[in-house]
């Protein structure tokens, strides 16, 4: 298991500890799934890829360290452009 510190927002705003793909997994190559790309069957232009989870990584594992309040939150700056006078 290789654990690493993540910010969630879903459903409530915390600090949670989540599992990552193995780096050196020879199905996935550390991606932690594989794509399948498919394509319009009535032009065969391409039209989305499917996400096949591997099984060296549970991206459903996670577990809460800091509930973050509603209020802590990122605020864009409120600078002003006008001149100090």
């Amino acid at each position: 298991m290789r654990l690493r510190v993540q910010l969630t927002h879903w459903p409530r705003r915390a600090l949670v500890l989540t599992d990552t793909p193995n780096p050196k997994c020879p199905r996935c190559d550390g991606d932690g799934g594989i794509g399948h790309h498919y394509g319009d069957p009535e032009t065969g232009e391409y039209a989305g890829t499917n996400w096949e989870p591997c099984t060296c990584w549970d991206d459903v594992r996670r577990w809460v360290l800091l509930p973050l309040p509603y209020w802590f939150r990122r605020t864009p700056s409120h600078y002003s452009d006008e001149p100090p006078f």
